[in-house]
């Protein structure tokens, strides 16, 4: 069947659904980070896309019957995929699926299977349309994926906006609104000349803003920290913040006032005063403390672990990443700081304190002394222009999640070798670094601390690491100090002295004995301090090599300093199935195998499907040789554009300075220059060129990337924002824009050859697009992003070798 002319082709109807479509999928993301922990949301995600494989099996099935239909069909599914997207967020909603309970509550696993189906109708109807459209408008299959990459580009970028405007809910009702126009949109660009129908479906828009607002809250998981104070009588949200770094939930208690005071040493003689909570996604707290300038009612927090460094000097200047509700800003101001740079990542944050509650919090951001940051904290300290006495980083994550290893997915470039030696270069010649983690049994995220720490100071040049640093803690948090010079004699004595008077346990300083350990919060034994001394001893290694969690420094290659599971410990897990405490063993892993495991399976299936559905088709279906080719070339596409993709939004991270802009403009980046890219291979495919060439750039480009970034940052990194996200756009702009030839290029060579093949290749590429989230997550956790630039390169090369055939030789 030939196309229509190409002035009738619907680009701007595939480019708002595609838009809407990559919006939908971050919304989901933020939608069950609240309801959930978000490395369950990347999980949900990743298999709701197996709707693209499913789309592929469809469409080779009944291609034939759908393309004498092409019109009715293309409105179908697109209007479809509209009211789906609402439809299956409020299935999968009232599924009651709870993802802690799903080692030892085999019903989670049918909960969980029907959420996956639920949330795969919104990208199976949402394929089906593109899929149909290219295959209907066979010879200018470029210029429609170049309409599908263009407008998943404006919608990566379109969805960070929108989430700083309106919530999350709200935000859902709008993009199915936005999914029915684009039915609607396809109707005039198709010219069906049916006014009823139009309107018809131009009416439909409205539809998702008329169902009540109960059926599109997301309902937090009752094992958050949130669900869990407003069970305490005469607690209530006064106040709510909606943006794309989180859901923030303000509480408060009229019955009982709130206190919030981690590791508070048993001696305390007194506690806070009055404090709200803060909860980002439902998880937390951080808490603003109520102060009217008396300075005495603040003495509680002289009573925690890092309240160290300040009886071991006087610091001038103090840095405080990850401020949050700044309880370690009146730390530092009770002690008389003089100058105080508080930096938080979420502005809105900022805004609560400094504004909204600016008199409960005693104008804590307005005074003199006190700078407020909206910033990264990395990219901060990296660029900051003053040294520090003190850096102080307490209790950045909630202890909860960490507790349950569910942040063992997540990338922080917080706790990575690189960062503690940024941190040690930005310390004053005698300044401190200090940072206090939650105390979990067995020890794990302190000992891995202390082990980047080491390392950090070894790469600095620095012969006896052990000299600088010091570990105490108390019945819940730990504080290691990391000292730019050695710690001197007085300073010992006078952290002895600090613990001994709070009931403080040391772990570690310059010449302890283990006589010293142990003494006041007792373990069975001094398991903290027998590893300091391992750590720092010549059989480090080994000591990491044998121990029960895994202790290896995180880097900024390998940014995953929450991942300890090792699998040694999983015959202990297994045992500890059934009884409550498997996730007390970090087994966030566990569940990213079984995600992959899942993945491969369901897009076997769906790719065996058809193959075996051509293997009985007519005389006209393709050779096995064509079959062979289409299914590697596109299932190392689908593999490879993810990789190089999900990598360079980890490289940027650092040179942008914040997490939200690397997604927002690396994303938009690839997805706008491979679009043009793919507008441009239409030329290449009319003079019958191959994909040699395109694959030469993206590899060549990564590679001098891969090992020259580093230092083409380094010039630009003081840079204003705009001007580095300009920066970071051009540098892009190359590898994107070859990264967008290669799929267009075969599938207008299938469509001359063998046009069956089409639909199949879609669900190949859709099903190792599913794979490669999850696969390029466990290769960057064991060996880092580098290699997984490398896979990605490699993968193009099998690609452009099994291009397929021009003309089917079969």
């Amino acid at each position: 069947m030939l196309a229509p002319p190409a002035t009738s082709l619907p680009r701007l109807s595939v480019a708002l659904a595609s838009a809407t479509a990559l919006a939908y999928e971050i919304l989901l993301v933020r939608l069950f980070s609240i309801s959930q922990w978000h490395h369950y949301a990347y999980m949900i995600i990743s298999l709701a896309l197996l709707g693209y494989g499913v789309s592929g099996a469809f469409l080779s099935l009944f291609q034939d019957r759908l393309l004498k239909h092409f019109h009715a069909a293309y409105i179908t599914n697109l209007v479809m995929f509209g009211l789906a997207m609402l439809v299956s967020y409020v299935l999968a909603g009232h599924t009651a699926f709870n993802p802690e309970e799903i080692l030892w509550d085999r019903t989670q696993w049918a909960k969980l299977a029907a959420v996956y189906i639920y949330l795969s109708l919104p990208f199976f109807f949402i394929a089906n349309a593109i899929g149909l459209a290219l295959m209907y408008y066979r010879f200018e299959a470029p210029r429609i994926y170049g309409a599908d990459l263009l407008g998943a580009g404006i919608g990566s970028l379109g969805i960070v906006a929108v989430l700083f405007l309106v919530f999350p809910d709200f935000t859902l009702r709008l993009l199915s609104a936005l999914g029915i126009c684009a039915a609607w949109l396809g109707t005039v660009e198709l010219k069906l000349q049916r006014k009823t129908l139009s309107w018809s479906v131009l009416a439909l828009c409205a539809l998702p803003f008329l169902l009540p607002g109960a059926w599109l809250q997301a309902t937090h998981s009752p094992y958050k920290g949130l669900s869990q104070t407003l069970q305490i009588s005469g607690t209530r949200v006064i106040e709510q913040l909606s943006g794309p770094l989180g859901l923030i939930s303000v509480v408060e208690s009229a019955q009982i006032p709130l206190r919030h005071a981690p590791g508070l040493s048993l001696k305390a003689e007194s506690g806070p005063p009055e404090q709200l909570a803060v909860f980002i996604d439902g998880d937390g707290p951080t808490v603003i403390t109520r102060f009217e300038g008396d300075r005495d009612a603040l003495a509680y927090l002289d009573q925690l672990t890092w309240a160290l460094p300040y009886h071991l000097s006087k610091p001038r200047r103090v840095l405080v990443l990850g401020a949050g509700g700044g309880s370690e800003v009146l730390q530092a101001r009770y002690f008389e700081t003089e100058q105080i740079d508080a930096v938080e990542l979420n502005p809105q944050l900022i805004t609560l304190v400094r504004d909204t509650h600016r008199e409960f919090a005693g104008d804590l951001f307005s005074t003199e002394n006190v700078n407020e940051y909206a910033a990264e904290a990395r990219g901060f300290t990296a660029t900051s222009p003053h040294h520090y006495d003190l850096i102080q980083v307490a209790l950045v994550d909630s202890f909860s999640a960490s507790a349950a290893g569910l942040y063992a997915l997540s990338e922080s470039y917080l706790y990575s070798v690189e960062a503690i030696e940024t941190y040690v270069d930005k310390l004053s010649t005698d300044g401190y670094l200090a940072i206090s983690r939650w105390i979990k049994l067995p020890p794990r995220d302190t000992l891995k601390l202390f082990a980047t720490a080491v390392s950090a100071l070894e790469n600095q040049g620095v012969q006896e690491p052990g000299k600088h640093l010091a570990l105490i803690r108390s019945w819940q948090t730990s504080t290691l100090l990391v000292k730019k010079s050695p710690l001197t004699v007085d300073e010992i004595e006078a952290l002895r002295r600090f613990c001994a008077q709070r009931a403080f346990d040391v772990s570690y300083y310059p010449g302890i004995t283990e006589t010293e350990a142990n003494r006041f919060n007792v373990m069975v034994e001094p398991q903290l301090y027998r590893a300091a001394q391992a750590l720092l001893g010549p059989e480090r290694e080994r000591f990491i090599a044998d121990y029960k969690f895994n202790l290896q420094p995180a880097t900024d290659d390998r940014p995953y300093f929450f991942h300890f599971f090792t699998w040694r410990a999983l015959p202990e897990i297994v045992k500890l199935f059934g009884q409550g405490g498997a996730p007390l063993l970090d087994t966030g892993y566990l569940i990213l195998i079984a995600t992959l495991v899942q993945s491969v399976i369901a897009s076997l299936v769906l790719i065996i499907l058809p193959l075996w559905f051509y293997r009985k088709h007519s005389a006209s279906a393709a050779s096995a040789s064509q079959r062979w080719r289409v299914l590697i070339y596109f299932a190392a596409l689908g593999l490879a554009f993810l990789f190089l993709e999900i990598a360079f939004i980890q490289k940027f991270i650092l040179f942008l300075h914040h997490p939200l802009y690397a997604v927002a403009v690396v994303l938009t980046a690839f997805l706008l220059f491979a679009g043009a890219g793919s507008l441009f291979a239409q030329r290449l495919a009319d003079a019958g060129r191959t994909v040699t060439l395109p694959v030469i750039g993206i590899a060549v480009t990564s590679i001098v990337y891969l090992f020259t970034l580093d230092t083409l940052f380094a010039p630009f990194a003081s840079l204003p924002d705009a001007i580095r996200i300009g920066i970071a756009i051009l540098m892009i702009a190359p590898v994107a824009f070859c990264m967008g030839i290669p799929f267009p290029l075969a599938m207008n060579r299938l469509n001359r050859s063998t046009p069956h093949l089409v639909p199949w290749a879609w669900g190949i590429n859709g099903c190792a697009s599913v794979i490669s989230a999850v696969l390029a997550t466990l290769m960057a956790m064991h060996f880092g992003f580098s290699t997984v630039v490398l896979s990605a390169v490699a993968l193009y090369g099998v690609a452009a070798a099994s291009l397929p055939r021009a003309r089917d030789e079969g």
